[in-house]
């Protein structure tokens, strides 16, 4: 799972860099962009929990579940709220444009789109399926006995 993650967050950073020209290391903590680092790491632990458990097992159904709630909220609920902060920031610049007051401004890149979401969970899968085949000791050290 934290493979998972740091993965998706450097091929983020990757990708900024080349777009933006410039590098910026803070960019590794941020939330949105491509590919989703939620799903990444969520379809990394799923992926691993059936090659560990099995694909029909409870173990793997729970991980799946839970892994579509992560997809759902990663591009419904927070992208949504997302658009609600900047739709907020443009009228809170109008409504305090000739004040002295000028309130923070709202996160507002916080979910992703479907592109971003599918991108990060195929990039999770591969990600375990390469750890699986690339460190076999390992892998056989954590199966359960049936």
């Amino acid at each position: 799972m934290l493979s998972g993650w740091l993965v998706a967050q450097l091929v983020k950073l990757t990708l900024f860099a080349i777009r933006e020209h410039k590098f910026d290391y803070g960019f590794m903590l941020r939330l949105g962009g491509m590919p989703s680092s939620h799903s990444c790491a969520g379809a990394a632990c799923t992926t691993a929990i059936g090659l560990i458990c099995g694909w029909y097992t409870v173990e793997f159904a729970i991980a799946a579940g839970m892994l579509f709630l992560i997809m759902v909220d990663a591009q419904g609920v927070r992208r949504a709220a997302g658009q609600q902060a900047k739709l907020l920031n443009q009228m809170a610049a109008e409504f305090y444009r000739d004040r002295r007051i000028q309130p923070k401004r709202l996160l507002e890149f916080l979910g992703h789109t479907p592109k971003q979401v599918f991108a990060g969970a195929l990039l999770g899968v591969a990600i375990a399926f390469a750890l699986w085949y690339a460190f076999p000791e390992w892998a056989r050290h954590w199966r359960l006995p049936h």
